[in-house]
Order: C-alpha cells, then sequence, then structure tokens
C-alpha cells in the first residue's frame, strides 16, 4: 500500500475510533450526514462499500426524520451510544476486548487490557481522556491501528516507537507517552488487526445487533469489519 492509500487508512479508523469513544455529541457529528459517506474511501472494495452506503443511508434517514419533526438526531445517536458502551446499569454490549475473550466476564482490565497497554507503550503513545477508558476499548484500539498506518505511510519502521511518536494524535483519547517507554517492539499490522481488532469484533457486532439492530453503532461496526478485513487480505498481498 502506498502513503496515499495508508493515510486514508489512517483517517477512516481514526474517525470509526473517534466515533465508537464517544458519542456524537461530544465528537464532530459528520457520521450523520449522507455527504460524509459518500466521500467515505472505500478502496474498490464491495464489502467496505457496502457497508458505507447503509452508513449513508441511515444518515440520510435520521436527518430526514429530524427534519418532519422527529427529534434531535445526533441526540439519538448519543442516547443509543450510551445504552450500548456505557450504561447504566451496565453496558449492553461492552466495548472492551477482555468481555468478548471468554464467556461469563463481569469485569475488565483483562489480559486484553494488558496487551494493548504495552502495544501502546511499544508505540510510545497512551491513554489519555477524562473517563479513564480501559485501553482494550474498540475505540482505542482503532485509534492505535490509525497511528500504525500513519507511521507506515510516512515510511516509519515497524520498530518506531518510544522516542517522540511523531503524530500520535489520532485521536482523542490517545496520545504521546514519555520517550523510551517500552523495549517491546510494536506489533505488525497483520498481527493487531488479527489479534486486536478481528479476533474480536464479530463477538462485539453481535451483541450491538442484539440491542440495537440497524442503529447507528450497528453500522459504523460494520463499516469497521469490512474495512478492517480488506486491509487484512490486502497485507497478504
Amino acid at each position: 500500500m502506498d502513503e496515499v492509500v495508508c493515510e486514508k487508512l489512517a483517517q477512516a479508523y481514526a474517525f470509526l475510533g473517534n466515533s465508537l469513544l464517544r458519542p456524537v455529541t461530544q465528537t464532530a457529528d459528520v457520521g450523520l450526514d449522507p455527504a460524509f459517506w459518500e466521500a467515505f474511501p472505500t478502496f474498490g472494495d464491495e464489502g467496505v462499500a457496502y457497508a458505507v452506503r447503509a452508513c449513508a443511508e441511515f444518515a440520510h434517514e435520521a436527518r430526514a426524520r429530524e427534519a418532519a419533526g422527529g427529534g434531535d438526531a445526533a441526540l439519538a445517536a448519543a442516547v443509543e451510544h450510551t445504552r450500548l458502551f456505557v450504561g447504566p446499569p451496565s453496558p449492553a454490549a461492552p466495548p472492551w476486548e477482555t468481555f468478548h475473550r471468554a464467556e461469563n466476564v463481569t469485569m475488565g482490565f483483562g489480559r486484553a487490557t494488558f496487551e494493548m497497554r504495552e502495544t501502546l507503550r511499544s508505540l510510545g503513545l497512551e491513554v489519555r481522556n477524562e473517563n479513564n477508558q480501559y485501553e482494550d476499548h474498540i475505540g482505542i484500539e482503532l485509534l492505535c491501528l490509525s497511528e500504525i498506518c500513519r507511521r507506515r505511510g510516512a515510511g516509519a519502521s515497524e520498530d518506531v516507537g518510544g522516542e517522540g511518536a511523531p503524530g500520535a494524535s489520532a485521536g482523542a483519547g490517545v496520545a504521546g507517552a514519555p520517550a523510551g517507554a517500552s523495549a517491546t517492539a510494536p506489533p505488525s499490522e497483520a498481527r493487531f488487526l488479527d489479534e486486536r481488532v478481528l479476533g474480536w469484533l464479530p463477538s462485539l457486532r453481535a451483541a450491538v445487533a442484539k440491542a440495537a439492530p440497524g442503529g447507528y453503532c450497528d453500522r459504523l461496526l460494520a463499516v469497521v469489519e469490512a474495512l478492517a478485513s480488506w486491509h487484512r487480505r490486502e497485507l497478504e498481498g
């Protein structure tokens, strides 16, 4: 993949990560603008294009309902996000990898959290957000993937990390960490996609689809899965 493709991937993952990390009332609501999805990169893949079209249709319908007096579209999407990923009383679809790696998990901060924390440190990144989210939140994992893609596009070697972490502010919840934070080499794109995204995303999607079928988050996760699947195939060459 050339620099342009890597940059588009980085931007797409950053948008999706931020959108899943915080409700639209706390971020930009461009995802509720049909024109945004019409310009969203599909990388020539029909699976990505299909998921993106579904988001465009959702945005169009949400704006139409709003115009007809059906309520604030951004507020409705934010309420859905809160019910799914925050609660109370508890998230209908926990957004942390730990909850989807084993059955009957009731507490966070598991092995996946530690692994993601080490991955962030290996890249010279750390989580900085007012909600103190666990590092294995789907949004944070996508922001980390965004930074991996950005560095590849910039010509950074796979073992870059620790010193400086240039451009490490792809999302509101991830920022540069002190130099020399970890001696562990960061994972490759392929490994990160396999272990941190595609390995548990179907479980999260199923939980979201059960609690809020056809909703905004359901559509966003469909884009994530289609995009990550295409990305992984491209890496295989």
